[in-house]
């Protein structure tokens, strides 16, 4: 009988962990494809002589949809602490992949005018709005499903499906590059991987129907209804746990920060100031979200080990250490001192990245779980990690001084590491039970 309890339990949490999977490898998969089609949308889009004003009106066009992530992190959080973890997980990814499914059919500027922009800015739109439960949701529902002394190996699957969704985005679009005409690429090619968003939602969305909400947020719904009170996330997450959102802010500026820099500016960095091949730039960039994806799991199984608290302040030291004579380093333009550089970044980004998003699934209670993990997350990442690559390449210019985005990675850790260090050890701790 418990044999058969087991495997039941085993199948719950693989059917957990692939839904929780698939929605942030679907978003970081289209976020790695606007990119590199960006020339040939902007083309679509924006037809006309100046070619860099149509390529900067297609970038606007992506960071302005981060401006509803936080809107969209109140709306699915309270959803997700209200209605349950499995309706706006169900519900967000159909309306995420829907809105990409329909810009890869949306006509172009020749065809039906300025109504092309237009459409294409409220798609975004809709993209991020439900792209800001994602995240978070996916991590809360797999962290309350998983073992209390696997957590953190199991929700740092989350981190790892978006390198991987943006490992396999740009991939594919460089092999659609390699085997299409230019002329097919521009044409038709740049819709397949937004077409292809529809039929990978389907099978996410009908995944995440067929599961049950976990044992521990039914409890909690059980206990509100003995107590004949309602749930009210937002108001109870600032009334009751201001201190803890405060805290999570701090700790996920870190994260939105150095995802950004490491893994899509460097790049940027090493091609435009350091003056690096873009060749063995995108090889070197490839090889970090490679060993990325390998040691985020690392991580995570060593946070169940050593703790939360004791890695993420492992990571702001070490960023606080390494960032600038790394940064130093990079200037040399040798590929293999490059390549070692962006490795080292890339395992003190994983010690992080790996452990955080089992540490905010402990640091607020079940009621406001969701809520708490989505708006922290999602305020640092649209204030913070949206706008990483500008105020980076903003500070060379106005600094005259290459090191500057280091510098502002080391400010950026010594705000974690304070918040870090104010912050509460509940590792292994029954969800059920954080207060």
């Amino acid at each position: 009988m418990k044999a058969n309890h087991d495997s039941e339990a085993s199948a719950t949490i693989r059917r957990v962990a692939v839904s929780s999977f698939l929605g942030n490898f679907i978003e970081w998969f289209d976020y790695a494809t606007y990119t590199y089609f960006a020339i040939v949308i902007a083309a679509v889009f924006f037809p006309g002589e100046n070619e860099t004003l149509a390529l900067m009106q297609t970038f606007a066009i992506f960071a302005l949809s981060f401006l509803l992530r936080p809107i969209g992190a109140i709306f699915w959080g309270s959803m997700g602490d209200k209605k349950g973890r499995k309706w706006a997980l169900s519900t967000s990814i159909f309306l995420m992949t829907g809105a990409t499914f329909c810009i890869g059919l949306l006509p172009g500027y020749l065809a039906i005018g300025l109504a092309a922009p237009v459409l294409l800015l409220v798609l975004r739109m809709i993209q991020g709005f439900s792209a800001a439960g994602e995240y978070a949701g996916a991590a809360t529902f797999l962290a309350e499903y998983a073992p209390a002394d696997k957590r953190g190996l199991y929700c740092s699957l989350v981190p790892a499906s978006t390198a991987t969704g943006l490992l396999v985005g740009s991939t594919f679009a460089t092999v659609m590059y390699m085997l299409l005409p230019a002329e097919a690429v521009n044409d038709w090619g740049w819709r397949i991987p937004f077409l292809l968003a529809g039929p990978l939602g389907l099978v996410a969305h009908y995944i995440r129907t067929k599961l049950e909400d976990s044992p521990t947020y039914q409890k909690m719904q059980s206990d509100i209804g003995k107590q004949d009170d309602s749930n009210h996330p937002i108001r109870d997450l600032f009334k009751h746990h201001l201190k803890e959102l405060i805290i999570s802010f701090g700790a996920c500026m870190l994260n939105a920060v150095g995802f950004y820099v490491v893994l899509t500016y460097l790049p940027v960095y090493l091609e435009t100031t350091v003056g690096m091949d873009p060749g063995e730039s995108s090889l070197i960039t490839t090889i970090s979200l490679i060993a990325y994806i390998g040691f985020i799991f690392i991580s995570g199984h060593l946070s169940d080990t050593f703790g939360r608290k004791k890695m993420l302040i492992i990571a702001c030291i070490g960023f606080i250490i390494v960032t600038v004579p790394a940064f130093m380093l990079l200037n040399t333009m040798q590929f293999v001192t490059v390549l070692v550089v962006e490795l080292v970044m890339c395992l003190l980004l994983t010690i992080n990245d790996g452990t955080l998003s089992s540490y905010l699934t402990e640091t607020f209670p079940t009621a406001v779980r969701y809520t708490g993990f989505a708006l922290s997350f999602n305020m640092a990442n649209a204030l913070f990690g949206g706008s990483a690559s500008f105020i980076s390449t903003w500070l060379i210019d106005v600094t005259q001084n290459n090191l500057a985005p280091a510098w502002y990675m080391v400010a950026i850790s010594v705000i974690a590491l304070i918040a870090m260090i104010a912050s509460h050890e509940h590792t292994g701790k029954a969800l059920a039970d954080v207060e």
